[in-house]
């Protein structure tokens, strides 16, 4: 998005509907198979850790403890919600 700027560079501008596209896509089809409380956390947290990765690497943004926290307890609430779901499922 940041590289669109505000929608005045057109092939930026192009991917950015492209790449939500798939996106929005991809998270449908994979509701055949999985929950969807279990879908949109994976979602959510990869974005935000793929975001947060991309915005400290190409925008060199800020590497902070906080920031590093934060993404560490993203995965752990994924995992949790995962390994809840299975534990679910292995008890019935």
């Amino acid at each position: 998005m940041k590289l669109s700027e505000e929608f005045t560079r057109l092939v930026p501008s192009i991917l950015i509907f492209l790449f939500y596209g798939l996106c929005l896509t991809f998270l449908t089809l994979s509701l055949r198979k999985i929950e969807v409380s279990i879908v949109y956390a994976v979602w959510s947290g990869l974005g935000t850790i793929v975001i947060t990765s991309i915005g400290i690497i190409w925008f060199r943004e800020s590497f902070t403890p906080l920031k590093v926290m934060s993404i560490f307890l993203r995965i752990i609430g994924v995992i949790g919600l995962n390994v809840g779901e299975y534990l679910q499922n292995y008890k019935n």
